[in-house]
């Protein structure tokens, strides 16, 4: 991650400072079975708070696609034959060049979570679809990316039969 501050012209032609995190994108998974999800929550630093979300992370594989299962086998130890790519979306677009690439994983066989040392915290939990769409509504899920990966299943028209 590299903070960068750039001189910019603005559209008006006046002239001034951009500063910006330039920082790698990151996979966000979606593992989907029994009609609901698998989350996992830690201790988030900068909000100061314990959170759920989708399994998500930068594991510097040669593809996304690796790169999400290495994701999803390293903080819960899940497997998955399937995979959909669900699309990409600009992290903070005001603020970072990050983008999260979103991932349906189906066909899920357990086995031992591989997490690093700062995910020791971890906790998973399989949730109904309706359980975390109220999850959602109570506050008790706030991670942009994992609402806005949800969105992107929704609006793709094809959520799994289970």
């Amino acid at each position: 991650m590299t903070v960068r501050e750039d001189e910019v012209e603005r559209p008006d032609g006046s002239r001034g400072l951009y500063a910006y995190i330039d920082k790698p994108d990151y996979v966000l998974v979606m593992p989907w079975e029994n009609g609901g999800f698998h989350l996992v929550e830690e201790y988030r630093y900068p909000v100061r708070r314990r959170t759920w979300s989708f399994p998500q992370g930068s594991a510097q594989a040669s593809t996304l696609e690796e790169e999400a299962r290495l994701e999803l086998a390293e903080e819960t130890g899940l497997r998955a034959a399937h995979w959909r790519r669900l699309g990409a979306l600009d992290n903070a677009h005001g603020v970072a060049t990050q983008q999260m690439h979103a991932y349906l994983a189906t066909g899920l066989e357990p086995g031992p979570p591989r997490r690093e040392h700062t995910e020791q915290d971890m906790r998973q939990r399989w949730v109904s679809r309706a359980e975390f769409e109220k999850m959602v509504r109570a506050g008790e899920v706030t991670d942009s990316g994992s609402v806005a990966a949800y969105t992107l299943l929704l609006m793709s028209g094809e959520l799994p039969d289970s």
